[in-house]
C-alpha cells in the first residue's frame, strides 16, 4: 500500500476570548438567545469556560429558577462548537449530539468544554454543566463536521 503523506490542514488562528465572544453575540436565531458569556479559553487543554445565564424563558416551570432541559442542550451543542472553533480556527455542523441530565439545574450556569477530537473532517467535544454551587448537572458529547468549506 501506498502511503502518500497527506497535505497539511491550513487551520486558521485560533480565536481569542473578544473573537469568540462577538460570534456568540452575532449569533444567529437562538444562539443569539442564549446570551453566553465565554469566561475563559484554555488553549493549550483545547478547552472553553463559558457563562450560561438563566432567562426566565428556558425555566422549565415560570418562576420556577429551574431550566428546561431544551435550552441546555442548545447551550451544550453551542459550547461544544465553539470549543471545536478554538482547536482548529472552525466548525461546522453537528453531525451527532446527546446529552445526560444529572440533577436539576438552577440559575447560572457555567459550562466547559473540551475538545476530544479535532480532525480532518470530525471533531468531537465533551461538555460538562455546573450549577451555581460548582455540582454537575449535565454533561454532552457532541461530534462536528470539521471538513473545510470549499468556495
Amino acid at each position: 500500500m501506498n502511503h502518500q503523506p497527506s497535505e497539511a490542514l491550513e487551520r486558521p488562528a485560533p480565536p481569542t476570548i473578544e473573537e469568540l465572544q462577538e460570534r456568540l453575540n452575532r449569533g444567529t436565531g437562538q444562539i443569539g438567545q442564549l446570551n453566553l458569556k465565554v469566561l475563559d479559553i484554555d488553549y493549550e487543554k483545547q478547552e472553553i469556560t463559558v457563562l450560561a445565564p438563566l432567562r426566565s424563558e428556558f425555566e422549565g416551570r415560570q418562576g420556577s429558577g429551574a431550566w428546561h432541559g431544551g435550552p441546555i442542550a442548545s447551550v451544550i451543542d453551542t459550547v461544544g462548537i465553539f470549543a471545536q472553533a478554538v482547536a482548529i480556527g472552525r466548525a461546522g455542523p453537528t453531525v451527532n449530539f446527546r446529552v445526560d441530565y444529572l440533577k436539576p439545574a438552577t440559575f447560572d450556569l457555567t459550562v466547559v468544554a473540551k475538545v476530544r477530537r479535532a480532525g480532518r473532517t470530525v471533531g468531537i467535544s465533551d461538555i460538562d454543566v455546573f450549577d451555581k454551587a460548582g455540582a454537575l448537572v449535565a454533561i454532552g458529547r457532541a461530534t462536528y463536521s470539521t471538513t473545510p468549506r470549499k468556495g
